[in-house]
């Protein structure tokens, strides 16, 4: 499944990018007292607003994406802030995606839409009490040519997950972007 476009999408748009990053996801920075302190997975991390952000806030981020351009634009922003971080290209269309990942504290998904056999694999890579932070587009979203009804992170997306996770905050909130959602997990 391709977030609201393909490899060859995401490349282009993150290379046809000024030299400004982003800043980091509002919903992230409102609930940063929900993430355990210690490492964070940032799964499809573009180039790297969340993921530097918390590196600010004192965590060990690995970041992973499918576009190099978004990897290689967040490799240069942490590099002029004496950042480090791990970097890992992983299409997350592939069956095991991130078996050889290793276990993380917090795993945050920001604007992607895993899908649920990927949402249940989390449980593999987090530890006990560790926080999956889940932020995107909502089911009430407006559809567009860029933003597709699959891309929408519906409520019934998580219901794999609860045999593993209890959700401990859900926030739904319209803005000038859109209706965002967000689900804050806790591992059992």
């Amino acid at each position: 499944m391709n977030f609201i476009g393909d490899r060859d999408y995401w490349n282009n748009k993150y290379e046809n990018r000024d030299d400004t990053l982003f800043a980091p996801e509002i919903s992230l920075v409102e609930n940063i007292q929900y993430l355990k302190k210690g490492s964070v997975l940032d799964i499809a991390c573009g180039d790297g607003r969340n993921a530097l952000y918390l590196i600010g806030k004192g965590f060990d981020v690995t970041g992973i994406d499918f576009s190099e351009e978004a990897l290689a634009r967040l490799y240069k922003f942490a590099d002029k802030n004496n950042c480090l971080i791990n970097l890992k290209q992983v299409d997350l269309n592939n069956t095991n995606a991130l078996k050889d990942i290793g276990i993380f504290d917090n795993i945050i998904i920001n604007h992607y839409k895993m899908n649920k056999e990927g949402l249940v694999d989390l449980k593999n890579h987090i530890s006990k009490n560790g926080i999956l932070f889940i932020c995107g587009f909502g089911e009430i979203h407006k559809v567009d040519i860029k933003i597709k009804e699959t891309d929408l992170i519906q409520s019934d997306d998580f219901d794999n997950i609860t045999d593993s996770f209890d959700l401990i905050n859900y926030i739904k909130k319209e803005s000038s972007r859109g209706y965002l959602v967000t689900y804050i997990y806790r591992k059992k």
